[in-house]
């Protein structure tokens, strides 16, 4: 049978919601396919269900292709598991917590690393049953403090998270190439375009972290490639090597300046250029030989805080992104007023490093450079006393280079980490991750097995998660143009979108005929039989995005309907008698 419009629970809109950032949220609201319940909280529509479950059913199929076996969590979840790894601390604010009648703690799960762990620890004791991968398909809940973008990011959504358990490292090498490999084949199937880069694996822990991006304008996730080599990472897992140590036998002591009114970097580098007992003698100062010190608080799960320094060159700012990251579990706040009148060392504007604290004297204060600062370079910076800098202050030799830190801002051209090339900077939507965890789970939560020779061993996980609801939304925010949503035949709602550009019986009539026999031979029907304008129609067909179009108008005096291509424009009339072989071979032709 087809799907109605006449019947079918849709509305959709001629202006865009006045809430939304991105063209995915602006489009899956317009056609009908969700609707706002709450921030970050969305219901699934009939048509917005059906490209849900098309999503989730190739996500399915390839898992079970490639051998993993699906099981299914509660979403309500005890707190002691996440106690044993410390997660219930770690997670702070970012997880909805509750209590039952009996004042137990509970979380709506975010992930399930411990429940999987302790399901195998419950089932499994013996090698045999290893190598593992079990997976499940859940709703996930997360405390955003921002949520935005629709479907995108999220309080409620759904994820496939497997994991995978190894007696051994090589082991888990195999069966992490096995889930990047059905991983490769569910993005395909979705029609989606992605790369796969480097990536930190945040709270969760463990290591080889990749991710696969979706590439495009709107998402949230900075990646670079090289141009040179197949180097591609997410900004936050970049990492530049320390600068070769610089001879400063011939650099001048260190000395401090009177400099007013220097308030900020470029100001400083125009008194310093425009001042002869500043000036450089053989070339001008430049922002790059400025050392910019930011300071934050950086509050731990456990509502700890101390503050952190991190002294970059002048011309670039810390990434707070890719501070935050580096951080985890840990949240990094801004240093304000109060924090600075309580560290009177730190004299804001004019905040530097000397031999008599690791900044301003200050010994409360962690102080990491950036790779990019060299031992033996020296420096213009603040001199921690306000309107004075510091002229030619060298790294190593007139302060303690304690750590350092890769937080500062990535720029197109910065130098390859791998090679000679250049870096080029993109966006996209995380759709997938893939990780190896190691054995702090297994640890935590005492999960052991028998090895061959009766010995009692810790296995090895890997944790790999596909967004399958926020797949739906990349799907959108690659395949769409400014009539509406352009969807892949792969997870359309309806392969075919059949309407009548006429209101005679014989238009109906045949409308009718074609509607059962594309049904008959497996080709799903949305027909438009609502008593509309053509035009209605017409919009209305862009704007919903199934693969083909059908229209029955104008050329059945001729023994003709109209096929367009939804994603080419490409449109052209077909005899009514083999619309339906026609549009078969269309259904059926590579993507």
């Amino acid at each position: 049978m087809p799907t109605r419009m006449s019947t079918l629970f849709l509305r959709t809109l001629r202006e865009d919601p006045a809430d939304a950032e991105v063209p995915s949220h602006r489009l899956l609201v317009r056609a009908g396919y969700v609707r706002r319940v709450a921030p970050g909280i969305f219901t699934w529509l009939p048509l917005g269900w059906r490209a849900y479950r098309n999503v989730e059913r190739i996500v399915r199929a390839e898992m079970d292709t490639a051998g993993f076996q699906e099981l299914h969590f509660p979403a309500l979840l005890p707190a002691e598991p996440y106690q044993a790894t410390n997660r219930w601390t770690e997670y702070g604010d970012g997880v909805f917590r509750l209590k039952d009648r009996r004042d137990n703690d509970y979380m709506l799960g975010p992930t399930h690393e411990e429940f999987f762990t302790l399901q195998v620890k419950d089932l499994v004791d013996s090698y045999r049953s290893l190598p593992l991968a079990i997976y499940q398909i859940q709703t996930k809940y997360r405390d955003e403090a921002r949520p935005r973008a629709g479907i995108l990011r999220g309080r409620e959504f759904v994820m496939k998270d497997s994991y995978s358990f190894d007696l051994d490292d090589d082991g888990l090498d195999v069966s992490y190439e096995r889930h990047r490999a059905a991983y490769e084949a569910t993005f395909d199937r979705l029609g989606l375009d992605y790369v796969t880069v480097f990536a930190m694996s945040g709270a969760m822990g463990g290591s080889a972290s990749e991710e696969f991006l979706a590439p495009c304008e709107s998402g949230e996730d900075t990646y670079v490639a090289c141009t040179a080599c197949d180097y591609a990472a997410n900004a936050e897992a970049v990492r530049f090597p320390v600068a070769a140590v610089v001879d400063a036998d011939t650099a001048p002591a260190a000395h401090v300046e009177d400099t007013p009114d220097t308030p900020t970097i470029q100001t400083l580098v125009d008194v310093s250029n425009g001042r002869d007992d500043l000036r450089r003698p053989d070339r001008d100062w430049a922002a790059s030989d400025t050392l910019k010190n930011v300071v934050v608080t950086i509050v731990e799960p456990d509502g700890s805080r101390a503050p952190l320094a991190i002294g970059v060159p002048g011309d670039r700012d810390v990434d707070m992104k890719r501070l935050e990251a580096a951080m985890e579990p840990a949240l990094v706040e801004a240093f304000t007023p109060e924090d600075f009148a309580a560290h009177p060392d730190l004299v804001k504007g004019y905040i530097g490093p000397g031999p008599d604290g690791p900044l301003g004297g200050d010994d409360g204060v962690t102080y990491l450079l950036d790779p990019r600062i060299a031992e033996g370079s020296r420096w213009i910076t603040g001199a921690n006393d306000h309107g004075h800098h510091v002229y030619d202050l060298v790294a190593g030799r007139d302060f303690a280079i304690e750590g350092r830190i890769d937080v500062a801002d990535i720029r197109d051209g910065d130098p390859c980490p791998n090679c000679d090339g250049d870096l080029v900077m993109a966006r996209g939507i995380e759709i997938g991750h893939i990780f190896k965890l190691g054995r702090r789970y297994a640890t935590a939560l005492d999960l052991t097995v028998q090895d061959e020779s009766g010995c009692n061993v810790v296995p090895t996980m890997g944790s790999y998660g596909i967004g399958v609801s926020r797949a739906v939304a990349a799907i959108v925010e690659q395949s769409h143009d400014g009539a509406g949503l352009v969807w892949p035949r792969s997870v359309a709602p309806f392969d075919v979108h059949l309407l009548t550009a006429g209101k005679s019986d014989a238009h109906a009539e045949a409308a009718e005929s074609l509607a059962a026999e594309f049904e008959a031979v497996g080709l799903s029907v949305l027909y438009d039989d609502r008593d509309a304008s053509a035009g209605v129609k017409f919009n209305d067909a862009d704007l919903l995005g199934m693969p083909t179009i059908v229209v029955v108008g104008r050329g059945l005096k001729n023994g003709e309907v109209e096929v367009k291509d939804r994603a080419t424009g490409d449109r052209g009339d077909v005899p009514l008698d083999t619309v339906v072989t026609h549009v078969q071979a269309l259904a059926a032709a590579p993507a």
